[in-house]
């Protein structure tokens, strides 16, 4: 994943991590659309619910705004306009439904924090976490930690451990901390914990290159 270059705040001279979630506008329907997800899955078929008549609603809705969506080069030109922080990723980003939103912070010591509780969207094993998700979250910490700790750039290795399963439905801490530049080469370590226990641990290899952004 590349993390893009953010703006800084005026106060403290340190890079903002995250977006701050707008009260209107797409922000709100992202939210509203994150609720839809869960509840589909929590309902399931033997909820009684008529999902054939669900299904039309939605996909009405869907109709509706992709008429009246913008060529995708000219979407793509919106999403990376400007120096500031993105919104659209699928970890932080308040536009987009796919992701839980995680909250990151930044830390005296260089580190990045952020805490979260995944839903049956996210689930794997039965009542955990996917793996994949798991790698998800920490891949785009690891890059916020580079940014936060120092200089930034491209995933080029990521090595996982799984400790143990990630549970679903309480919080989880996430952590990431750079650990040291060589050149370009950019090494960085993290973690997923719950209750105090670690459940995922990550060391990364990122390289200092960016990809332009589209106009």
């Amino acid at each position: 994943m590349t993390v893009p270059q953010h703006e800084t705040t005026t106060t403290t001279d340190r890079p903002r991590l995250v977006a701050e979630p707008h009260r209107d506008g797409v922000d709100t329907a992202v939210a509203a659309a994150r609720r839809v997800i869960a509840a589909l899955l929590r309902a399931g078929d033997g909820s009684g619910a008529d999902m054939n008549a669900i299904a039309a609603r939605l996909d009405a809705m869907a109709d509706g705004l992709t008429e009246q969506a913008p060529a995708i080069e000219e979407r793509l030109a919106q999403m990376w306009r400007g120096q500031g922080v993105t919104r659209h990723d699928p970890v932080t980003g308040p536009e987009n439904a796919l992701a839980p939103p995680l909250h990151l912070h930044g830390k005296d010591d260089g580190s990045v924090e952020g805490v979260v509780t995944l839903d049956l969207p996210y689930q794997g094993p039965p009542g955990h976490v996917h793996g994949g998700v798991s790698a998800l979250l920490l891949d785009h910490t690891l890059g916020v930690a580079n940014h936060w700790g120092g200089p930034s750039g491209m995933t080029a290795e990521l090595t996982l451990r799984y400790l143990r399963p990630t549970p679903l439905f309480e919080p989880l801490t996430v952590t990431g901390r750079q650990v040291s530049v060589d050149g370009s080469r950019i090494r960085t370590v993290g973690e997923i914990s719950a209750g105090g226990r670690s459940c995922v641990t990550v060391s990364g290899l990122f390289i200092n290159k960016h990809l332009p952004r589209p106009s």
